[in-house]
């Protein structure tokens, strides 16, 4: 028989796989809304749906614990789960926690993890309602499926932005990817070192961000209370040039976003310069920001602005323009998405 050559993923590209996993999936029950290919699916459930994502971290690829504490892994694993809800305008309402656990994981170590939830779940006004637990060979695992609900008429999807839309995010960009990179340097400094110090002085603030993400509920609440509804809205996970261009491939529309109003932090700035890394690929390309990133009519320009929340980094454009980044001498780039690579 003739064997089929294997095909690698990283051929496909992280979307291109999703597309052609999702692909062949057919809709069988006429209360699903929504089902791959936005950050939660959606549920009819009369005069309100109800909002369903899962989101997956694996020890070695989205955590290392050498040097992350426990009670932060759980606090950001119900911020990762919550914020696709949140990313679809709806309210968050319970989550269920999977784990696979390693031998070298021990109950007290659980504990400090289900601590960091319970704080996250506090604030976000969530609750953890079951879950799992199985062995795990390979480390530690931490699967969340968290759930939310919305009117119907409420819930922003990926494929709402429309020409002259204006684009905007919740904060600065590239913070919580300098973040993991400082700590990944100290560890490679400190490997083999008796009692290491690690120096962090002056860079706390990309710590946090990576380490504990915050979501952006307020955010949300303030548009709501101004009565603002965006027309499109993503979860910044894979970083501004990945997600920016998944909400233009859903909208069928192009974008056009300006470098001087992309917000940096000051921090990451100068920790990218002294690491010999671009602060803007970071913002662009660094990912885990969990940011949230949405389109508003720009008739809405105004009260927007008014908030005080957000940054107006450009505007939405005809599908034959492209994603492209202005420079601040009017040099337009065009954004590539990032390759697979875990």
């Amino acid at each position: 028989m003739e064997k089929k050559s294997a095909t690698e993923i990283s051929t496909l590209g992280e979307f291109g796989l999703i597309d052609r996993l999702t692909s062949r999936l057919k809709r069988r029950n006429a209360t699903t809304i929504m089902g791959a290919g936005d950050d939660a699916a959606v549920i009819d459930l009369g005069d309100e749906v109800m909002l369903l994502t899962t989101d997956m971290m694996t020890e070695g690829i989205d955590f290392d614990l050498s040097y992350f504490p426990l009670k932060h892994l759980g606090y950001k694993a119900i911020v990762r789960g919550v914020n696709d809800i949140l990313a679809m305008n709806a309210r968050p309402e319970q989550v269920v926690v999977a784990l696979g656990i390693s031998a070298k994981i021990t109950v007290e170590a659980l504990d400090a993890l289900y601590e960091g939830m319970e704080f996250a779940c506090n604030e976000l006004g969530v609750d953890i309602v079951g879950g799992d637990t199985t062995a795990s060979m390979n480390g530690l695992v931490i699967s969340v499926t968290a759930t939310g609900r919305a009117k119907r008429e409420d819930v922003v999807y990926r494929s709402g932005a429309r020409e002259h839309d204006l684009i905007c995010i919740t904060s600065n960009l590239g913070a919580a990817y300098m973040g993991l990179h400082l700590l990944e340097r100290e560890k490679r400094v400190l490997k083999g070192v008796d009692n290491p110090e690690p120096q962090f002085d002056g860079y706390g603030y990309l710590l946090e961000r990576y380490l504990k993400p915050r979501a952006k509920a307020n955010v949300l609440e303030a548009l709501r209370n101004e009565g603002i509804r965006p027309t499109s809205m993503i979860d910044l996970s894979d970083g501004l040039a990945s997600d920016l261009r998944q909400i233009c491939r859903a909208s069928e529309c192009g974008a056009r976003i300006y470098l001087e109003r992309i917000p940096i932090a000051q921090q990451t700035t100068q920790l990218a310069e002294e690491m010999h890394i671009d602060p803007v690929i970071a913002a662009l390309n660094g990912g885990e920001d969990h940011e949230l990133l949405f389109t508003v009519p720009l008739e809405m320009q105004e009260k927007v602005m008014q908030l005080g929340l957000v940054d107006v980094i450009g505007h939405i454009t005809r599908p034959e323009a492209g994603v492209i980044l202005v420079t601040p001498d009017g040099e337009g780039i065009a954004l590539k998405a990032q390759a697979f690579d875990r």
